[in-house]
């Protein structure tokens, strides 16, 4: 960060006698720095010695008004008004006194006697205002516009020295004291006045300009001080001054050029290589600059904002080590140096030192509590640490103290969204972009919050918006190729995830989700989606498997096991509905802990619910993948189970570095993984039929007696009555995603409605955007009217469990089939017509009908899809017995034991171990009910 905040440098040349120069010099910097008594000592002196001395009787009198004194201090103004007629200032200080201390008649009329000598100006006119009875005068068109560059002169009298000879030393010492003490108001009239009696004498335009610059007026100081380099032009100190004001004006080249002239000059001028060294840094060349501070550090040792500039410049650069010692260095010579402790928390940031980041933040923020910039440090170091509602604070405060600070604003959105307020994160996002339009980060993350939202289609326009500002953002193509699959454009979303991984090659999601945007396309055959994911392996799994390392597992292949699960889905998620019934009955197998690894960063109430049935949680959202592996060897687990595959974030690359003796997949992802890391996959003989699909997996295949079990909504309504004996037509249905919806299963879908005329079709699940018109013309373009369907949004689970008492029959997606959706429909007593796949994915819905006997609904081509769904719609007796019976039929199969799914998958686990510490590889093998010894809860 640039710190131009050094005053800017000035030095008078003064040829007073040596003795009282001297002793002036030392006068007035004791009263700048609050020394009193000594100034008071010395005025008195200088008095003593020369009665009439301007500079030191005004000093005096400036003295007694800092004590409350100005009875006190009237003679000494007074005396260096006689002294000095021609100057503004003594005039304005007598005359205030006067007022101060109740001589308001006294004060008229010396007023009017200053207006006689010349006294004109802003601050004369005002203050005639607190004169009693004066109205405020009109303004003239001198007011009117900013004092020019230079004015005819109009003051008389000097003193001997001649119109354009220099002014007086005492005048000079007068204006070094008013600058020194900070009274730039006054200095600034006294050297505007020594501007226009002096005009070619650069010293009154040096001061001046540098007076206007101190008080953050740098437009009207830039002209001053080009006139004062102009007749000065071996002053150092008059071309660094107009290098800082042209510094402050985004000038950079010009400023540099200044500090050049400046060094040139004076090349041992601390200041200027300074000044010169923050030029560098605001053009981003970060190693001049830091060369830059270290030669003013050279000369100038205790230069604090020098040593805070070079942590910065360091910081730049990646070295944080020497930034923060360079801060360090800094706060060792101001304590209180709030720019200091921000770095300094910048730096701890970096060195992975949060605590200690937090502290310097919040002693800066004691210094200025009004710095909206460490506000906003302090909120990112808040949410690195997943202290999310004092991240929130933090950034709320940020932008209530700078509202256009648009990384705030975008800040406090990302914070908003990881606690999953995301209407409130749209907001905040939509004010950053207000603040910043071409902010691309913001469009990014807007566009998450909006696919978080399923107004996809906004989305899309979202990550267009911020490819548009930068191509090559690779995060960004990411996403847009997933809500391009997610809207049903699988070659779009293939080209754009295809585009994301040609930028960055070793980009694992991209490929992850690649593989996810493949299985929707029905052009991908069943080899060619196993290729895809073996590539998947061969990049990133590959140069890992060098390092994998012996595992230290004690081989008792009968003691308890540590089994780990690895998954962002412990929350109100589909998987929760598989997983949590195995999870319960596990819970009381003596022979096996359970450790959970949740990779998300918000915990909801399924969250509490699924945490009591694990005996170690582990919350693992803020580990990268290698950290992750070495915490999960360390914690000695055995058995490590993925929960996610190639899905939302997943952690296949911790398992790629083999962080446990025996791997395996499960539930939430149908294909293979494309690891060799990954020993088994767990499933069942439905889904993947013994001989039938093992070709298309790496891992070696576990059949259970389902894959797993389902937990029914616990307030799901009762199945009601077959709809189509009272409705006079059958009517199908689907709840499905709308992605899986392709053209090609409308197409299909309506072969089926057309041959059946006076059939209807519901269609649920539909998004916030979805694109309802885009399904009726496809359904037009087919022959099937708009009456004909009836579309309904996505809701609550128990309004959208009734929607199927309207529906006789489900037709199912491909080459994507149903999973939950089917579970769901089966429950309710509605059975699926499916036309099962050559993939895994294309057979859920076949082996979720094939466990309770619905053989009949699983068909093998197109032609079978239509023929067997006019076919069942035209037996409405046998359709409404099967619906009457089909939900207990649910809960005699496997599907519905979840006890003997715990049973079987506790079993196969053992054997899974046992094979291990025989030296045996992984082999496929299935686990029956009929194969479990009686008392199998017990191990």
């Amino acid at each position: 960060m640039i710190n131009a905040e050094h005053p800017p440098s000035l030095a008078a040349d003064v040829t007073l006698d040596e003795v009282l120069s001297q002793a002036l010099d030392k006068a007035l910097a004791c009263h700048a720095d609050g020394y009193f008594a000594e100034a008071e000592q010395l005025y008195r002196a200088i008095l003593q010695a020369q009665p009439e001395h301007a500079v030191a009787n005004h000093q005096f009198g400036l003295l007694e008004i800092q004590r409350q004194q100005p009875a006190a201090a009237l003679p000494y103004f007074l005396a260096a008004l006689e002294a000095s007629p021609e100057s503004c200032l003594y005039w304005l200080s007598y005359i205030d006194t006067l007022l101060l201390t109740g001589q308001e008649d006294t004060a008229r009329q010396v007023l009017e006697l200053g207006r006689q000598h010349g006294l004109t100006g802003n601050e004369v006119e005002v203050l005639a205002l607190r004169l009693p009875g004066k109205e405020p005068p009109a303004p003239s068109p001198a007011d009117e516009k900013p004092w020019p560059a230079v004015r005819a002169s109009k003051a008389k009298g000097n003193r001997a020295r001649g119109r354009d000879a220099e002014p007086s030393a005492a005048e000079e010492s007068m204006l070094m004291a008013l600058f020194s003490a900070g009274r730039y108001s006054e200095g600034e009239n006294l050297a505007r006045t020594l501007t226009e009696r002096f005009s070619q004498h650069g010293f009154g335009w040096k001061v001046w300009g540098t007076l206007l610059k101190a008080q953050g007026r740098d437009s009207d100081a830039l002209p001053v001080l080009r006139q004062a380099a102009k007749l000065l032009p071996r002053d150092a100190e008059v071309q660094s001054n107009l290098g800082l004001v042209l510094f402050d004006m985004g000038k950079l080249p010009e400023a540099a050029a200044c500090q050049r002239r400046a060094l040139k000059i004076r090349p041992e001028f601390a200041e200027a290589h300074y000044n010169l060294a923050n030029v560098r840094y605001a053009q981003g060349k970060f190693a001049e600059a830091a060369a830059g501070y270290q030669r003013a550090l050279a000369l100038k040792p205790d230069f604090p904002r020098a040593h805070c500039n070079l942590g910065n410049a360091l910081a730049e650069q990646g070295d944080f080590p020497a930034a923060d010692a360079a801060y360090n260095q800094a706060l060792a010579l101001q304590p209180d140096f709030a720019e200091a402790h921000k770095g300094l928390g910048r730096s701890l940031m970096a060195l992975d030192r949060p605590d200690e980041a937090l502290d310097h933040y919040r002693q800066a923020l004691t210094l200025k509590p009004e710095d909206a910039q460490t506000r906003y440090y302090l909120g990112e170091a808040l949410r690195a640490q997943g202290r999310l509602d004092e991240a929130e604070a933090a950034f709320r405060r940020a932008v209530q103290d700078k509202p256009d600070f648009a990384e705030a604003h975008f800040n406090l959105g990302n914070t908003l969204d990881d606690q999953g307020r995301l209407s409130e994160a749209e907001a905040a996002l939509r004010c950053a972009l207000q603040y910043r339009p071409d902010f691309e980060e913001a469009l990014y993350n807007l566009g998450n919050v909006l696919r978080a939202q399923e107004r996809l289609s906004e989305a899309e326009v979202s990550y267009r918006q911020a490819l548009a500002i930068k191509p090559d953002m690779e995060q960004a193509l990411l996403n847009l190729g997933v809500t391009l699959t997610e809207l049903g454009r699988y070659g779009e979303g293939e080209a754009a995830c295809r585009q994301a991984m040609a930028l960055k090659p070793d980009y694992a999601l991209a490929h992850s989700n690649l593989l996810f945007c493949l299985t929707h396309n029905e052009n991908n055959d069943a080899s060619a989606l196993f290729a895809e994911h073996c590539r998947f392996g061969e990049q990133f799994e590959t140069p890992l498997r060098a390092h994998w390392s012996a595992h230290g597992n004690r081989k008792d292949p009968e003691r308890c096991l540590q089994v780990g699960f690895v998954s962002a889905d412990f929350r109100n998620h589909a998987v929760a509905n598989f997983i949590e019934p195995v999870l319960a009955e596990l819970k009381s197998h003596r022979t096996l802990s359970l450790h959970a690894y949740f990779s998300h960063a918000v915990e909801d109430h399924v969250t509490l619910r699924l945490r009591q049935h694990f005996h170690h949680w582990h919350p693992v959202a803020c580990l990268d993948d290698e950290a992750l592996a070495d915490k999960i060897r360390a914690d000695g687990v055995d058995i490590l189970i993925d929960l996610s595959g190639h899905t939302a974030y997943q952690r296949l690359l911790t398992f790629a570095r083999k962080p446990a003796p025996l791997q395996a997949s499960w539930i939430g992802y149908s294909g293979t993984t494309g690891l060799h890391a990954m020993d088994y996959s767990v499933s069942d003989r439905f889904i993947r039929p013994v001989g039938e699909l093992d070709e298309q997996f790496i891992e070696k295949i576990v059949r259970l007696p389902a894959s797993a079990p389902f937990l029914p909504f616990a307030d799901a309504p009762a199945v009601s009555p077959l709809p189509a004996l009272s409705q006079g037509h059958v009517t199908f249905g689907s709840f499905n995603r709308p992605t899986k919806i392709s053209p090609s299963v409308i197409a299909l879908w309506s072969q089926l409605l057309t041959a059946l005329p006076d059939s209807r079709m519901l269609i649920g699940a539909m998004r916030p955007d979805s694109r309802v018109d885009d399904l009726v013309d496809s359904f037009a373009r087919h022959g099937v009217a708009q009456h004909r369907l009836s579309f309904h949004p996505r809701c609550h689970m128990h309004t959208y469990l009734e929607q199927h008492h309207r529906v006789d029959i489900c037709l199912d997606t491909f080459p994507y089939t149903g999973g939950t959706t089917t579970c769901h429909a089966t429950w309710m007593g509605v059975p699926t017509l499916t036309l099962a796949g050559q993939t895994a994915v294309g057979r859920q819905s076949a082996g979720i009908l094939g466990q309770v006997g619905l053989d009949t609904f699983i068909t093998r081509s197109a032609t079978e899809f239509v023929s067997r769904g006019i076919e069942l719609s035209t037996d409405l007796a046998a359709l409404a017995s099967i619906r009457a019976g089909l939900r207990e039929r649910f809960r005699i199969s496997p599907r519905g034991q979840p006890g003997l799914i715990a049973a079987c998958l506790q079993r196969a686990l053992r054997i899974m171990w046992r094979r291990w510490c025989e030296g045996l590889p992984a082999e496929a093998f299935e686990v029956r009910a009929q194969d479990l010894p009686e008392r199998s809860s017990a191990e």
